[in-house]
Parts: structure tokens; C-alpha cells; sequence
């Protein structure tokens, strides 16, 4: 079983190692670029014919939308990264995960709507205003979140080792020598009356909700520049619920790619870790895994922040 569960993870492996070495990493970027001008080209045409007030406009102009978010996650992002390295770092559900990529990608529109709707009707902020708040100042905040969500990740793997490595030894130690009062792990203790474990289910649950606001915050900060684009053109138009709409079914392409990273990564970590299952040395790998998943993101995420300064 564990070799079977092994084989999607080589699969997902493979398939970067090919597209790395061919250089289609490269092709899919550009693809990504060229379909981001096409989509944007195409929602042009729909809120003229939106404008015309031609029947079908609205419908094309949302699947233009979606096609969008589509191209625009599959380029480069930081939604991807920050999903990506969590998924591969921490022992988390594929479905869970690829929930907080949908959460992210309807809140990185929310953002959007947000800045425009405040920027025009409170700040008073012209298009070229409110697109430069979001390159200098947005975009460097977004990074810098992205390189605190690695950080946290590193200081986390880090504690958990140490506590991995204190269990080795205590289990070593207690091999040798028959505890004074033993009990079972997480349980109160009958003789001192405390629990010498946390209960992983509370602290799983804690840890939880935390992890979702740090992960969706760090992407959601930096709203997309083509939900900016239509949010301005539809509002000028008089038309902004349009444009909400819009956003809305970009942040959904978006959630498809990110989604499907999501999927990628928590398979891909089952798979390197399904050969160890039994191994008692697993829970040390995981937080090493954890540590260099956490140092990943942490190094690209400040490198993205002191670029976009």
C-alpha cells in the first residue's frame, strides 16, 4: 500500500522534472501571458457589447472572466507559491486545502472590489491612483506576508523537531527505566493529575483556523490587476454590480489553478512520506520537510518584496 501511494507523488515529480529540463515551464509562463492579453482584449469587446446592450454580453463577458483567472493563476503568483509550500509542509486534507485556495481567490477579489469601491467613491482616486496603490505599496505587503507565512513554517518545523527529538529520548530513556506513573499519552495522569501531552485534536483545531487567516491574508492583500481593470471600466460605466460579478468569476478560474496545486502538493508530500508510515523516525522527516518547505517560501517571498520596493 505504501508503494502504491508512492506512485502519484513520483508522477507529480516526473512531470515537474520533464517540464523543468524541456524548458515547457518557460512556454507555459508565456502561454499564460499571451492568454492574459487575449482574455483582456476579449472583455473589452464584452462591455462594448454590454454597452450596445446585446443579450448574450453578459454571459460572454463572464467566461471571459473565468478564462482570465485561469490564465492569469497559471502565469506566475503568489497565491500558488504560498498553497503550494503549506501543502507540501504540513500534514494537511487535499479538499481542506483546496478550500482555502477558493477562500484565498474570493478574497484576493474582495480585495479588489474593496480598493475600488473605496478608491472611487471615498478617496476620490483616478484609475492610475488606485492601480499604482497597488504595485508600490499592496504588492510589496503581499510579499512580505508570503515571507512570513515561510517563516512561520520554519519556526514551527523547528519547535515540532525538538519536540520530536525530546520523545526519541524520552522513549529511549523510559525503555530503560519503568516510569514512575505511567498513563496513556494525552490522557490526565491519575497519580499528578495533568496532561504531560496536548491533546492533538484540540491543538490540530487550534492551529486550524489560524493557518487559514495567515495563508488567505497572505494572498488576499494584493488584489488582481485585471479585477482592477474591469472593476474601474464597469463602474465609470455605471455598471459596477457587473463588475463585481466579474471579479467574482475570475477569482473562480483563478481557484481552479490554484486548487489543482493544492492537490498536487498534498499528494505529492503523502507520497514521499507513504514509504515511512511505520518508520520512527517519520515524525523528524516531517518537520524537516516542514523546515525546508518553510525556508522555501520564506527566501522567495522576501526576494519578491524587496524587488516590487
Amino acid at each position: 500500500m505504501p508503494r502504491l501511494m508512492a506512485v502519484p507523488a513520483l508522477i507529480v515529480l516526473g512531470v515537474l522534472a520533464v517540464l523543468y529540463a524541456s524548458g515547457a515551464d518557460r512556454a507555459i509562463m508565456i502561454w499564460a501571458l499571451e492568454g492574459q492579453r487575449g482574455a483582456q482584449d476579449g472583455m473589452a469587446s464584452s462591455l462594448q457589447a454590454l454597452r450596445r446592450g446585446e443579450a448574450a454580453a453578459l454571459t460572454g463577458f463572464l467566461a471571459v472572466c473565468f478564462a482570465y483567472g485561469v490564465f492569469h493563476a497559471a502565469g506566475p503568483g503568489h497565491g500558488k507559491l504560498v498553497i503550494a509550500g503549506y501543502g507540501a509542509a504540513r500534514a494537511i486534507g487535499a479538499l481542506r486545502l483546496a478550500a482555502v485556495a477558493l477562500i484565498s481567490s474570493l478574497a484576493q477579489g474582495g480585495t479588489a472590489i474593496a480598493l475600488v469601491g473605496a478608491g472611487l467613491w471615498v478617496w476620490s482616486l483616478s484609475r492610475a491612483q488606485m492601480t499604482d496603490l497597488a504595485d508600490r505599496l499592496l504588492t510589496p505587503l503581499s510579499y512580505a506576508a508570503i515571507a512570513l507565512v515561510g517563516l512561520w513554517l520554519v519556526w514551527r518545523g523547528a519547535r515540532g523537531l525538538a519536540a520530536a527529538l525530546a520523545v526519541a529520548q524520552a522513549g529511549r530513556h523510559t525503555h530503560d527505566h519503568q516510569p514512575s506513573h505511567p498513563h496513556d499519552a494525552g490522557d490526565d495522569c491519575a497519580v499528578c493529575g495533568h496532561a504531560h501531552v496536548p491533546d492533538p485534536a484540540r491543538l490540530a483545531a487550534a492551529q486550524g483556523w489560524r493557518d487559514v487567516v495567515f495563508l488567505v491574508a497572505a494572498v488576499a492583500i494584493r488584489p488582481c490587476t485585471g479585477a482592477l481593470f474591469i472593476l474601474i471600466l464597469t463602474a465609470q460605466m455605471g455598471i459596477f454590480a457587473i463588475g463585481v460579478a466579474g471579479t467574482l468569476a475570475m477569482a473562480l478560474g483563478t481557484a481552479l489553478i490554484t486548487s489543482a496545486v493544492a492537490l498536487s502538493a498534498v499528494t505529492m508530500r503523502r507520497g514521499v512520506l507513504a514509504g515511512l508510515a511505520d518508520s520512527p523516525a517519520l515524525a523528524r522527516i516531517q518537520r524537516l520537510i516542514e523546515i525546508a518547505m518553510g525556508t522555501l517560501v520564506a527566501v522567495t517571498g522576501g526576494q519578491l518584496a524587496l524587488a516590487s520596493i
